[in-house]
């Protein structure tokens, strides 16, 4: 199988969204280069540095499935039935929302964690499944089923907000050297989670 990355955007101090769940600040990134990134969404291009489009690219790349929870697919519109990645979207979420499932989406809803990732996982084979929720990072994470944890980092300071770690059920969590992709507006660290 492929592996379990956790791919998030952050603050300095750790936020992945602000007080009022706002994104703004931490995604001005994908629109600050010169370098031109189509996204798997015809609607959706980014532009990005040379740094930032090689790591993206990776990313895009090789995901093979994205597992969320319902804050994040409902935040995003469900990405219009098409995430940038361009790989099928596992939501997990206890309720199913008005006109979804939908043939021309390769969304599927999951009541509980471990069902969508075992899913993501069938369906992403030898590709990589990505993670973009804080409670589902921690929840992989503490369960030991998180391989990576890709930190695109922003240089703000948010105060307050949706933090990407609380304190974790098992400790220490020790984590490799980072591979480090320094772009304009953002540092990309990635991170494999030792066992």
């Amino acid at each position: 199988m492929g592996k379990v990355v956790a791919a998030l955007s952050m603050s300095l101090d750790g936020f992945v969204a602000d007080e009022h769940d706002g994104v703004g600040e931490l995604f001005g990134w994908y629109l600050n280069g010169d370098v031109e990134l189509p996204s798997a969404d015809p609607r959706r291009v980014f532009r990005v540095t040379a740094a930032s489009e090689r790591f993206l690219r990776g990313g895009f790349g090789s995901s093979g499935a994205l597992i969320c929870g319902r804050r994040l697919f409902d935040r995003t519109d469900g990405w219009g039935g098409r995430h940038p990645a361009g790989c099928p979207v596992f939501v997990v979420s206890h309720s199913v929302p008005g006109g979804w499932p939908r043939d021309d989406s390769e969304t599927s809803f999951y009541p509980d964690p471990i069902g969508a990732l075992e899913a993501a996982q069938k369906v992403a084979g030898e590709r990589t499944v990505s993670v973009s929720t804080p409670m589902l990072t921690q929840q992989y994470l503490d369960a030991g089923l998180l391989d990576e944890i890709s930190v695109s980092l922003v240089p703000v300071l948010l105060g307050a907000g949706t933090r990407l770690f609380r304190m974790p059920v098992v400790m220490p969590i020790r984590l490799g050297d980072p591979e480090v992709v320094e772009g304009f507006g953002v540092t990309h660290l990635v991170y494999r989670v030792l066992r």
